[in-house]
């Protein structure tokens, strides 16, 4: 096996009570591709903190191979003393690097280093931070959420990025889909402690169930084991005391095991308040438009909603999808077109800004609204307690100032508010965001039972599949289009990804707005990404040095004595040449690959 790049041994961390972190070991490898995965407060985002070398452990040790580069992606990156962004993105790049690849990966990822890092929006921001850590090709890739604020477009070239590139990873994300895409290993950070497969992401969820199953069945021998042992201890034969003393000893220990033993956190649950069913007909619009400085947003869309229906709204950050839920229900008014609602529409609303909440207000007065400590779920009262346990908050977090929630718990509380209204007209704006795997998968069941009908947007690819019956995707020039299924099927029927206009018009039952005659638009070219260009341009220079470098060890094999006289030195001379040849082999396929592939391109 090949050596740590970065090795964590014993690590402990406590804030009070209970340890966050104890006795934890993770190591990465050359090239190797980990996915963290744990709840939302496990303590994920402070051990790649304490991998960076950000946050200092209370015992155990950090390793860092010598001269192994490593970046790591914040959460929340700080841009203060940052004129432009382009300037933050060097700021990353190591002495001697080429500052190419700074302006490069901007302009990949849709900004062009001039912008004002203290004006960016949260995907701005997010997408800006991605470049600083890209740009300089680290050996180790600490990402934290880096799919988060992105939209699928950004989100599926980042794996396309990540996916060409030989840095080693460490992920943390929340998205399914990117994680079953990239990683090749998964470290459960669970209680304190990780457990670890040598599998992707995809195999992670049917192990941890074999885990926890085996687990429940090993507790549950203890409890026999202590309830046996206490039995003998009231009605043992007391001429026996002396020699059994040991066994009283064990009878204590079996104890002390089953005080300590921390079990699993609850899962959430989580239940829309349903009010009375809606008419079958939810909403109709007929031709709506809306344009915004002369540039159509939305242009002749129509589409029915029927109650039940769960329908997905998906595309690029600016397309305009929060313009059209705004204008289906009811938020604001089409500049054309008309829209009608269906009878007894009672609408709840999740909104993704979480800035919606005072920083400085408590956990119960922002589900009460600080009125009393009952929140009225359904119409009926339930203590405010009782349904934050619901959502996974413990009766300590009640007086809890939100300003210091972590963004997963800000989402559960966004969720408690918006589920405990009565509706049966589900608006949820990017309700994924933030949210652990288990809390998803809560919140898929939920709206699997809800009778009500669901609009949502969502970049969530593995989401959008479980949960929508039609997804409503921007097609250029203000054109929106209604496709039957998920987000698999979406592309399927589009015969293209959401980075190219669809090649084929969608069947089935999705109704479609009528397009209005538009110049065709050329399929996107392919394109030598940097990482290609730069390897054509590195290449040939690396396949001199090896063949400088086998002649070399070729002049020391040449002596016909070398073997009897030194054979350590002949060994590792024949070692040196194998390994020599084996990279310049790689070198020589990979630059012929190359050179092939730009041919193509040039005559395309």
């Amino acid at each position: 096996m090949a050596p740590p790049l970065i090795q964590l041994k014993d690590i402990g961390l406590t804030f009070g009570g209970t340890p966050l972190l104890s006795g934890v070991e993770l190591s990465v490898s050359a090239e190797e591709r980990v996915c963290l995965i744990g709840r939302n407060g496990s303590g994920k985002s402070t051990l790649l903190k304490i991998a960076a070398g950000l946050v200092e452990p209370d015992s155990g040790s950090r390793f860092v191979q010598p001269g192994a580069t490593v970046r790591y992606l914040p959460q929340e990156p700080d841009f203060n003393g940052f004129a432009t962004t382009l300037a933050y993105v060097e700021a990353g790049l190591g002495p001697g690097d080429d500052p190419y690849p700074a302006q490069y990966l901007l302009e990949q990822l849709g900004l062009h280093g001039d912008e004002n890092p203290a004006q960016l929006s949260g995907g701005e921001a997010r997408r800006t931070a991605l470049a600083h850590v890209l740009a300089p090709s680290p050996d180790i890739l600490l990402l934290d959420e880096p799919t988060n604020h992105l939209d699928l477009t950004t989100i599926e070239w980042l794996e396309g990025e990540l996916g060409s590139r030989r840095s080693a990873l460490v992920l943390i994300s929340h998205d399914r889909r990117f994680l079953s895409n990239l990683s090749r290993s998964t470290a459960w950070l669970d209680r304190g402690q990780i457990r670890r497969i040598e599998r992707g992401f995809s195999a992670f969820e049917e192990w941890r169930d074999e885990v926890l199953a085996e687990e429940e069945r090993d507790q549950h021998k203890l409890d026999r084991k202590i309830v046996a042992e206490e039995h003998w201890l009231r009605y043992g034969v007391s001429g026996r005391r002396k020699r059994n003393v040991k066994r009283l000893g064990n009878l204590h220990t079996l104890r002390a095991e089953r005080r300590n033993y921390r079990g699993t956190t609850g899962s959430a649950s989580l239940a829309a308040a349903e009010s009375d069913k809606s008419g079958k007909l939810v909403i109709e619009a007929k031709g709506i438009g809306k344009a915004y400085d002369g540039r159509a947003i939305v242009d002749n869309f129509s589409i029915r909603i029927q109650r039940g229906d769960r329908i997905g709204i998906v595309g690029p950050n600016g397309a305009g999808k929060t313009t059209l839920i705004n204008m289906l229900t009811g938020a604001s008014e089409p500049d054309s077109g008309s829209i009608r609602f269906g009878a007894n529409i009672e609408m709840a609303t999740l909104d993704q800004h979480r800035e919606s909440l005072d920083p400085k207000s408590t956990l119960t007065d922002a589900l009460t609204g600080g009125r009393s400590d009952h929140v009225m779920v359904g119409g009926k009262p339930k203590h405010v307690v009782s349904y934050m346990k619901d959502f996974l908050f413990t009766q300590e977090q009640a007086r809890t100032p939100l300003e210091v929630l972590s963004g997963g718990e800000r989402g559960r509380l966004m969720l408690a508010r918006a589920l405990a209204k009565p509706s049966n007209l589900l608006v949820l704006d990017e309700p994924t965001n933030d949210l652990d795997l288990e809390t998803l998968d809560v919140l898929e069941e939920m709206l699997g039972d809800y009778q009500g009908t669901v609009i949502l947007i969502s970049h969530d690819r593995d989401f959008l599949d479980r949960v929508v019956t039609s997804v409503i995707v921007p097609e250029g020039s203000g054109r929106w289009i209604e496709y039957a299924g998920g987000y698999s099927d979406m592309l399927t029927q589009r015969g293209a990804d959401l980075k190219r206009p669809a090649t084929k018009q969608p069947t089935g039952t999705a109704q479609v707005a009528a397009p209005k005659e538009a110049k065709s638009q050329p399929a996107a070219r392919r394109r030598l990404n940097f990482n290609e260009k730069h390897a054509l341009e590195t290449l040939p220079k690396t396949i001199e040095t090896l063949q400088a470098e086998i002649a070399k060890q070729q002049k020391l094999l040449d002596d016909p004595n070398l073997y009897s006289k030194d054979r350590k030195t002949f060994d590792q001379v024949s070692q040196a040449i194998a390994t020599a040849h084996d990279k310049l082999s790689e070198a020589e396929t990979k630059w012929l690959e190359l050179e092939m592939l730009r041919e193509e391109i040039e005559q395309s």
